[in-house]
């Protein structure tokens, strides 16, 4: 699906966003229309390799969970479409081993929801690295540690809950009860 508002500028960036929320996708999108990007969104995986063949973005909000599917398998595909296109991912699944593979495979920044539509823009227009964030005050809490670990653990076997399980010595339905939980801010 495709909205547009009036460009701030003479040549209007295009924009995809990624995300089985059909809801969230559309609200997102009409967004930012709003601030001027040209731009459409798709509900899973082969539905944004189509829409970003057709309209070459410049920009892609691409969620980390995509149904079934994973959201880091389609920023190198993104990327072959566009050498410069800049990825942003978007979840509510935030992790450290998926922030570092997501930056590996060639995304520009990666952020958690809810995020404001600034936030967003903020981070797909940054080009530079800043040296002066600020480390956490705290370390991170016994069970955000957890869920950073068993994500560690599903990517290392290539997202395969079964082989994920048998390699943390738990039960499959226990791991995937506690992957459905939304993981700890701290």
């Amino acid at each position: 699906m495709m909205s547009s508002a009036n460009p701030p500028h003479s040549q209007q960036e295009k924009l995809i966003v990624i995300d089985d929320d059909e809801t969230f996708a559309s609200v997102l999108s009409a967004a930012l229309a709003k601030q001027g990007f040209h731009t459409a969104h798709a509900l899973n995986c082969a539905q944004a390799l189509a829409l970003a063949e057709q309209t070459r973005p410049d920009y892609a909000i691409v969620d980390l969970r995509i149904g079934q599917e994973s959201g880091l398998g389609l920023i190198q595909q993104l990327i072959a479409l566009n050498r410069n296109m800049h990825i942003l991912i978007l979840t509510g699944y935030a992790s450290i081993a998926t922030a570092v593979e997501a930056i590996k495979l060639g995304a520009a920044h990666y952020l958690t929801k809810p995020a404001s539509t600034q936030e967003i823009i903020e981070a797909l227009q940054k080009q530079q690295a800043d040296p002066d964030v600020e480390p956490a005050a705290r370390p991170l809490s016994v069970k955000r540690l957890e869920w950073e670990h068993l994500q560690k653990v599903l990517l290392d076997h290539d997202g395969n809950i079964s082989a994920a399980a048998r390699a943390l010595g738990m039960h499959r339905r226990t791991l995937q009860r506690k992957l459905a939980k939304k993981p700890s801010r701290e």
